[in-house]
């Protein structure tokens, strides 16, 4: 691996939290549906013998790179590229059926966002793509140049949490009636100019949002978290672990309600005088509250900073 792909490869973020609230036992399998460069998948994979571990990615750079650093642990590990919402149908193609844990990573790892021609960051001009999978999908530039006013709007409100996403839109809108937006400087410059000078003086650059609602929206992030969620819960076998690391008070949420349902005693509706559900308890919620990151971790890795880390294991 050269110097430049071992800065890449820095430990992630929580690693040590990780691998405790996984647990991995000696032969038993672990599946990394975000495998990314690696840096998980060889904490796991060194912190008990023989050790397995499948991962999944949608990103063939990303995997070339993860290829590279899992590759003294040999036999153990099978890498494939997919999306972790496909889990069930990539772990039959490899005739696995039970697991003993399931990890997802949802940030953007250090190589995709310092690669211009990604463009998932404005921080270097490049082409508009946003896509995981670079062979798949439509770009984030040409979901702009076709999607409705109303759409753009509603995608940067929902995924963003942008307060000025119908201003953005209706810029994004204008600015794509006489050229089409193809590159990331551009896509940014029209979203500052849409905004109220104060707003543009803002803590984090006016444009952050909405390159994150639009990727988001791009990647169908979401949806995919609630699929993977569920076929890799229910892949996992008894007193398996689920562990999942966010960067979205929304990817945030989704986790932490599928860990409260499957935890849930009873989900009749209030006011019943008895529970006619029938509903089993299937999980033990091992993050009371979610994981975060000390300060000594933010300051060697400042991306860390939003991460939480919650976890799950199955009862039933």
């Amino acid at each position: 691996m050269s110097e430049s792909d071992e800065r890449m490869a820095h430990d992630p973020v929580l690693v040590d939290d990780v691998v405790r609230l996984l647990s991995p036992k000696a032969r038993g399998l672990i599946v990394d549906g975000t495998v990314g460069l690696g840096g998980h998948a060889a904490a796991i994979l060194a912190s008990a013998p023989d050790v397995r571990l499948v991962g999944i990615d949608r990103d063939a750079a990303a995997l070339e790179r993860a290829t590279a650093r899992l590759g003294r642990f040999g036999g153990r590990v099978t890498l494939i590229q997919g999306n972790y919402a496909d889990v069930d149908r990539l772990l039959d193609g490899i005739g696995v059926d039970r697991i003993d844990g399931f990890l997802l990573d949802l940030g953007l790892s250090s190589m995709q966002l310092d690669a211009a021609e990604r463009g998932f960051s404005f921080r270097l001009d490049g082409p508009l793509d946003m896509r995981m999978d670079t062979s798949a999908g439509r770009s984030a530039a040409e979901w702009l140049a076709s999607a409705p006013q109303a759409e753009i709007a509603e995608v940067l409100a929902m995924y963003g949490e942008e307060r000025y996403a119908a201003r953005i839109a209706r810029a994004i809108d204008e600015a794509r009636r006489r050229a089409l937006i193809e590159t990331t400087g551009t896509l940014a410059e029209v979203i500052r100019a849409a905004v109220p000078a104060a707003y543009r003086r803002g803590r984090i650059d006016a444009a952050t949002r909405s390159f994150q609602a639009i990727r988001i929206r791009v990647n169908g992030e979401l949806d995919a978290l609630g699929a993977g969620l569920g076929a890799g819960f229910d892949r996992l076998s008894r007193n398996g672990v689920l562990a999942v690391v966010s960067f979205h008070s929304l990817e945030d949420r989704i986790a932490k309600r599928f860990f409260a349902e499957k935890a849930a005693h009873c989900v009749c509706p209030p006011g019943l005088p008895e529970c006619v559900c029938g509903k089993r308890v299937e999980a033990e919620i091992l993050t009371k509250r979610p994981v975060t990151p000390t300060e000594a971790d933010i300051e060697s890795n400042p991306r860390a900073r939003s991460a939480k880390l919650r976890a799950a294991r199955k009862v039933a």
